[in-house]
């Protein structure tokens, strides 16, 4: 019913600008800025390191598909990290204020 979606991207103002768009669109609820991680990865073969950011989105379910659909549109890499982890339990009130804020 209810999901968590773990992105990555190049800086923290990439975040935020895909984090206004998910936003006004209501497609997520709430979304978290992790500002600055390092990363390491692999890439066509070879060990990658960048500094990233990531962002935390919280959704329902069912718009999970337009959330990665969305974020491939406008996002800069050719191949953007977009995760999504389902949300078996969580706080009533909290489930609750995220169905109501996407259902307006």
């Amino acid at each position: 019913m209810y999901s968590i979606i773990y992105i990555t991207t190049s800086e923290a103002s990439e975040s935020k600008k895909i984090a206004i768009t998910l936003l006004n669109e209501k497609l997520v609820a709430c979304i978290n800025i992790i500002p600055h991680i390092n990363s390491l990865y692999l890439w066509k073969g070879e060990i990658e390191e960048d500094e990233e950011s990531i962002l935390i989105a919280k959704t329902r379910t069912y718009k999970v598909d337009q959330v990665i659909k969305r974020v491939e549109e406008i996002h800069s890499y050719e191949t953007p990290c977009i995760l999504q982890l389902e949300v078996k339990k969580g706080s009533e009130g909290y489930l609750q204020w995220m169905e109501d804020e996407l259902e307006k």
